[in-house]
């Protein structure tokens, strides 16, 4: 496979920082699991000031890892929605984590 899954994140930094989607984020999975192309930890970003500010999220994960940080800092590219089944899944999953 060729691809990430991922989500598309559109927010208004007035309300939440980018930061703040990044401890999210942290929240939501482990970043010292290795996995598949497909699965991986990979946090995109659209512009120098986010890729900036995510270089730092995951330094700081580094110095309090017990694990190496598989998570990588990539340009965003073009996004392709999903089929509409997988829309909404932690809705749809019933609470279960998956992550």
């Amino acid at each position: 496979m060729d691809y990430t899954e991922c989500v598309l994140v559109e927010f208004d930094p007035e309300v939440v920082t980018f930061e703040d989607l990044l401890i999210e984020f942290g929240n939501m999975h482990s970043p010292t699991s290795p996995r598949s192309r497909q699965y991986r930890s990979v946090i995109f970003y659209s512009n120098e000031e986010q890729k900036m500010i995510a270089e730092e999220y995951l330094d700081g994960l580094r110095t309090t890892s017990r694990g190496e940080i598989h998570t990588k800092v990539e340009p965003m590219t073009k996004f392709y929605k999903a089929e509409e089944y997988h829309q909404n899944y932690i809705a749809k999953a019933s609470g279960k984590r998956y992550f």
